[in-house]
């Protein structure tokens, strides 16, 4: 508990002793009065202060008014009829209460998401002839160079120049294995370096980095309401002035009824009781607060799961969510190209893959790389000569004097060189040495270990179709769809055609299901714009990606997708809850009220039981079960 928190409690039980004291206590007449006076105050004086300001600010109808005039009313008739104080006294003690239970709910899912605020650097180090300055990361300028310590806060994005070490990423993946990092790694603001010391050339301003990005993405969240948010607001503002209205025809009414056209007495004092009793049943606690609340709770969930949701509106869509459109590349592959296979070889593998990797060492593509890293091995420059590029082709070198050819089957048949064909799916590299066919070498991209698990947990959770969209070649495409169970797939697209594919989707789908597009290139930007909920990857994406997604997984795992709904729909579904159980309750209690069978004590159930019962369910929200 904080001390504010600490401070009502202790409020709360002095008013409740004082309270159950006087009960048992032999006075009465004024005395009785004014000894009750005190544990009301005690317990009341903060929502009457609150009360009054309302009145002058003009904002008279909120719950602190319904309060006030309710137990001040309750005291009058205490007074005029020398009876009880106590039910005046336990309004107010029970409100209390309650806003203590919704203050800790609050408390606890804010904590939950101020957890990522940790991640804020205090300063970076930046080097200086040779010296370390401490400065705000806001001052340091792209290429300057930091070191970070072990313990520290990476404070912005950059390349490792020099040292290696572990980074603790839990805070923005919500993964708790530690990620390794050496020379020549990107490495991204936010994580805490473990081990080693790390000297890193950043590659962005503080605003641009990863962490600031991120915390400005959750202080936002708040600001963007939900339908069901919207709803609570403008019901509020309606009903407060309603059942205020009411509750005076209550009071005045019948009385004025019963001893002009009746010729009874008016009662007075059991009429303004039961539109007392009618004010505190009626105050809408329950909803304003917990409505609010689930959806806080909600989003401060995902994020501890490395689900970052931009704010409640995108909560509630991707609750509705039908059918998931993928990107392929850094999606749900890894982006990264790496030799799978090598056939019909006149020589050992590794020899083949030497020859592949000293012929393409001037060569900057991943197909390049890709056979550079296969190789595993510091490239000899030196025993590469005659370097011929040949556009759309290959490339022709001489490898250790022999002629050696490394391209598609268009440069095999320029070279008068029969190519097998191949019967795996993937971009294959024919390679021939002093004119004869030395075999291929198969390269594609490697799908992510959590593809599969990913869509098959999405159709578990009730998502009807899964698409994929994609620039690469058919048979690829299909190929990684197959594997994965994907129902629809359209290859070969422009990132013109992704839009207009998502525009029939969009079009297709029924009316209440939404459509989610996940990706993580700058070709996506325009497709998560266009889908009802954008999903990024957060971790790889760029950043026009994330800046476009209404929803951010900062591990890049696919499998977050469906835990990420699920969330969504447990907290819609506690939202729904909250608001059947509220006016459920409430509509009961205020008939009870006005015919005059509910008293005081059921009026504070209806208001605060129901109230501490919403705020608890809403807390409901925060827990996720892991898949």
């Amino acid at each position: 508990m904080n001390k504010r928190q600490k401070k009502m409690l202790l409020r709360i039980l002095t008013a409740a002793v004082l309270m159950i004291a006087l009960y048992f206590a032999p006075v009465s007449g004024g005395l009785r009065f004014v000894l009750y006076l005190v544990p009301y105050l005690v317990i009341g004086y903060d929502i009457l202060i609150k009360a009054g300001k309302g009145i002058r600010n003009r904002q008279v109808f909120d719950e602190n008014f319904l309060m006030a005039v309710a137990t001040i009313g309750a005291m009058a008739i205490a007074v005029y009829e020398d009876g009880d104080y106590t039910e005046a006294i336990a309004v107010m003690l029970f409100y209390q209460v309650g806003e203590l239970f919704q203050s800790y709910a609050v408390g606890k899912s804010r904590r939950n998401i101020s957890e990522l605020m940790d991640i804020r650097p205090d300063y970076a180090n930046v080097e200086q002839a040779g010296e370390l300055t401490q400065v705000d990361p806001d001052e340091v300028a792209v290429g300057s160079t930091i070191i970070v310590q072990p313990g520290e806060k990476v404070p912005i994005d950059g390349v490792v120049i020099e040292g290696s070490s572990s980074l603790n990423t839990s805070a923005l993946t919500g993964e708790s294995l530690p990620r390794e990092v050496k020379e020549g790694d990107e490495i991204v603001s936010g994580c805490i370096n473990m081990t080693g010391v790390l000297k890193i050339r950043t590659i962005k301003e503080f605003g641009e980095s990863t962490v600031s990005k991120i915390l400005d993405l959750v202080e936002n969240a708040s600001s963007r309401k939900s339908r069901s948010e919207d709803f609570i607001a403008k019901f509020a503002r309606i009903y407060t002035p309603a059942v205020c209205c009411s509750a005076l025809a209550l009071a005045v009414l019948p009385p004025v009824v019963r001893m002009a056209g009746l010729g009874l007495s008016p009662e007075w004092g059991a009429w303004i009781y039961r539109a007392l009793t009618f004010l505190v049943i009626s105050c809408p606690c329950a909803l304003v607060i917990s409505i609010p609340l689930s959806f806080f709770a909600g989003i401060g969930g995902a994020s501890r799961e490395g689900i970052l949701v931009k704010g409640s509106n995108y909560l509630e869509t991707l609750s509705k969510t039908g059918c998931v459109v993928f990107d392929k590349t850094g999606t749900l592959t890894q982006g990264v190209f790496e030799v799978s296979g090598i056939h019909h070889n006149t020589m050992e593998e590794a020899k083949l893959v030497e020859y592949a990797a000293l012929a393409e060492s001037a060569s900057s593509h991943p197909i390049s790389r890709s056979l550079q890293r296969a190789y595993g091995r510091a490239i000899d420059r030196s025993r590469v000569s005659e370097v011929q590029e040949l556009g759309g082709s290959g490339i022709l070198a001489k490898v250790d004097g022999h002629s050696v050819a490394v391209g598609n089957d268009k440069l095999m048949r320029r070279l008068h060189i029969e190519p097998v064909s191949c019967h795996k799916v993937g971009t294959i590299i024919h390679m021939a040495i002093d004119g004869a066919y030395a075999g291929h070498i198969v390269i594609s991209d490697v799908v992510k270990p959590e593809a599969e698990q990913a869509i098959a947990a999405l159709k578990a959770a009730g998502v009807e179709k899964t698409v994929m969209l994609t620039g690469d070649i058919h048979t690829v495409a299909e190929q990684v769809a197959a594997s994965l169970g994907i129902d629809l797939v359209y290859s070969e697209l422009l990132p013109g055609d992704k839009v207009s594919r998502v525009e029939e989707l969009l079009a297709q789908k029924p009316q209440r299901a939404k459509l989610a597009f996940v990706g993580d290139g700058i070709n996506d930007a325009p497709v998560l714009s266009r889908a009802d909920i954008g999903i990024a990857m957060g971790a790889m994406g760029s950043d026009a990606a994330i800046e476009a997604a209404d929803v951010v997984l900062m591990d890049d795992n696919p499998l977050k997708i469906a835990k990420a709904i699920r969330i969504s729909r447990k907290c819609l579904r506690i939202v729904y809850e909250n608001i059947a159980f509220a006016i459920g309750v409430k509509a009961a209690c205020l008939l009870l009220g006005a015919l005059g069978i509910a008293n005081m004590w059921l009026a504070i159930f209806a208001d605060v039981g129901v109230m501490v019962i919403a705020v608890l369910n809403a807390i409901r929200a925060l827990f996720v079960k892991h898949l």
